[in-house]
Formats: C-alpha cells, structure tokens, sequence
C-alpha cells in the first residue's frame, strides 16, 4: 500500500540497500511491524504518541545505519509544521532565591 505522501527520506529503500528486512528489525527492536511500516512510509500521525515515537525512530535509525538526527527533525516537522520550539518560560522569584522561599528566611 503506497501513501499519498511522497517519501522524502527514502527509508525503505536506504533499509533495502543496507540488506536489512523488516522482520529483523521488529525482532531485535520488538517494534511491530504496522510502526515499522509506517516509519518507512512517513506516516508519522500512526505511530504511537510522546517519547514511543521518537524511541522508535532513534531504533529504527539505528537498525538501518541512518542517521538519527535526520529522521527526529522529519518527524518533527511533519508532526508540528511551522511550530519552532519553544523555551519554558523562566520561573518568577518576586526578587527572592530559591532557597530563601524554601526555607522561608525572612528578608
């Protein structure tokens, strides 16, 4: 079954060449075989969600010899288009340390 959506790493394909089958991958990894498929199909929205997916991708990355990094930042482009990352903002001391607050030392 072809995905609507061009492959644009060519997992399939790079996994094929480094003669490395599916069903090697799942025994090793214990992925099924439904997430490997859709690994290699870019069907990211099917994998299971939060750090499964991203451990599956490093696994897969990891089975074939492709590089990790390129996968993780399709994955995350395909699963937030447009969403830069963003940084937690910083916690507000109202003028006071940490431990000062938790200890409660009078100012």
């Amino acid at each position: 079954m072809e995905s609507a959506r061009t492959s644009r790493l060519h997992l399939q394909r790079y996994r094929q060449k480094n003669g490395v089958s599916l069903e090697q991958i799942s025994e090793r990894t214990k992925i099924s075989l439904r997430f490997l498929r859709a690994i290699e199909a870019e069907e990211f929205d099917a994998l299971p969600g939060g750090i499964f997916a991203t451990s599956y991708l490093r696994q897969y990355a990891a089975a074939i010899g492709f590089d990790e990094t390129e996968l993780l930042t399709s994955y995350v482009s395909t699963v937030q288009p447009g969403d830069p990352p963003r940084e937690a903002p910083a916690p507000k001391t109202n003028g006071r340390g940490l431990l000062d607050r938790w200890f409660r030392i009078p100012a």
